[in-house]
């Protein structure tokens, strides 16, 4: 990348030659060489703050490692580890340009960090940017370090932090439902298998369902969460540990605990950990099931929510805007069919991941950048959905209580709840008069002999059926 004209330059040389860089650019030669060859998405890797406090949290703890092992002297280790609590309190992101789709196994973004956390800590020392006889990106900053064991442990930290956030908004959506549950308790409603009336439930049931199906993915997330804790960091280039002393995984391992506040482990056999991206799988399969099932619970509420004339018109969803440019008075359900194009996308990211994953080769999976992406947008996108959803839409739900007594009313259905008492063959008989005379079920009942008013009366009674119990 070639400084703006006129403006003050350093010069800085690699294997490969020598470039001038903005003087004033905490970043080096390894990142002007990167946006040459990486304008791909327009989108730097600052795009995801997480994977930043993951990275610098891992930089952290190395320089503490190394410190302690006698691999780097104290001053240094001590500039590295200032320089990194800069990044975590967000200081300096402006400066992480490299672009999130990269080649190279996201070498590219470890020297981001390695130049940034270099030039950084050269400034904190009195020193300019560049001297890096002082404080180098490679000799001092990466020490002990590859890209192939700080780049996968900084994505799992950075994945931690994403789903910590994405997991609480999915326990207030989970609340809001429960509430809407209690609210809706004694509203009884006519219950649907394949768009076709089924037997009675109430409002209440249906919403208390959305919620026990969101607290089932709260806790598949939760268990990602302990597997993203697993970490090679210390395998170096590919497991085997070369240019770091044997003491150094231990150590890091222990000051990333430290300074993340987790029960980090390190993997039992870092050649397989440096090769093996199945937690990033298993992140995107589970966020990917979180999805779909959010969105059937979407189509839900666009279906309960239909109408108002010609529809199920059996909830109100709050009005959020105008729906038609033609149509007057129209108002269309924005906020879950947001959510359903939410949950399209995290569909299609897991199959770009679930491809990625497979193309490794080898001792190495160079595609962790695309994972990455993949990845910490779904989590993003799916978090600010949540919020959307129960903010704009399931808080405010209201019951359309006159709509729904009028269904039941004369709801041929529920004939199912005479079953027990009159069998099978009758009761086909009954609904058939029912459907054919628009008669009511209760009354034929009567009029049948089969049973009494007042047995018909407590079997079509709500808490009856309504009751909890196993499905048939």
């Amino acid at each position: 990348m070639r400084a703006p004209a006129g403006a003050a330059t350093r010069t800085e040389t690699d294997g490969l030659g020598t470039q001038q860089i903005p003087a004033d650019a905490y970043w080096g030669i390894n990142v002007s060489r990167a946006l040459d060859n990486f304008a791909i998405s327009g989108r730097p890797i600052s795009v995801y703050p997480d994977l930043l406090f993951g990275y610098a949290c891992v930089k952290q703890a190395a320089a503490r490692a190394n410190a302690e092992i006698g691999a780097l002297d104290a001053t240094r280790a001590e500039l590295i580890d200032r320089a990194c609590e800069d990044i975590k309190g967000g200081k300096l992101h402006d400066q992480f340009i490299v672009d999130i789709m990269q080649g190279g196994a996201g070498t590219s973004t470890n020297m981001n960090f390695n130049e940034v956390i270099a030039n950084r800590g050269l400034e904190l020392a009195g020193h300019p940017k560049g001297r890096y006889e002082y404080l180098d990106p490679n000799d001092h900053v990466n020490r002990s370090q590859s890209t192939n064991d700080t780049y996968p442990t900084a994505f799992k930290v950075g994945l931690i932090l994403s789903i910590e956030r994405l997991l609480a908004e999915l326990e207030l959506l989970e609340r809001a439902f429960r509430d809407k549950g209690r609210e809706f308790a004694g509203i009884v409603k006519v219950g649907r298998t394949q768009l076709q009336d089924a037997v009675p439930m109430t409002l209440g049931q249906e919403f208390e369902g959305f919620a026990v199906t969101l607290a089932r993915d709260h806790a598949s997330l939760k268990g990602a969460i302990r597997c993203l804790r697993e970490v090679n960091l210390g395998a170096t280039a590919i497991g085997t540990g070369i240019a770091a002393d044997p003491r150094f995984v231990e150590a890091a391992r222990k000051h990333l605990a430290a300074i993340t506040g987790w029960p980090i482990v390190t993997a039992p056999n870092l050649i397989e950990a440096t090769s093996d991206v199945g937690v990033f799988m298993q992140v995107s399969g589970t966020l990917k099931r979180s999805a779909m099932k959010l969105s059937k619970i979407c189509n839900d509420l666009r279906l309960l929510g239909s109408g108002p004339q010609a529809g199920f018109n059996e909830i109100n969803l709050p009005p959020r805007q105008a729906g038609s440019s033609i149509m007057p008075g129209k108002v269309n359900p924005v906020i879950p069919e947001v959510v359903n194009e939410v949950a399209f996308a995290v569909a299609g990211g897991d199959v770009t991941l679930t491809m990625a994953a497979e193309a490794g080769q080898l001792q190495l999976n160079a595609f962790g950048p695309v994972m990455a992406h993949v990845l910490f947008e779904n989590l993003k996108w799916m978090t600010a959905a949540l919020e959307t959803l129960r903010v704009n839409c399931v808080m405010g739900i209201t019951a359309n209580r006159e709509r729904l007594a009028h269904q039941m009313t004369s709801f041929v259905g529920v004939i199912t709840a005479f079953i027990p008492h009159i069998g099978y063959a009758a009761a086909t008989t009954l609904a058939r008069e029912a459907l054919a005379t628009n008669s009511s079920i209760a009354d034929l009942v009567v009029a049948s002999g089969l049973l009494t008013r007042e047995q018909v009366i407590e079997l079509l009674s709500a808490e009856h059926l309504t009751r909890s119990g196993p499905a048939h």
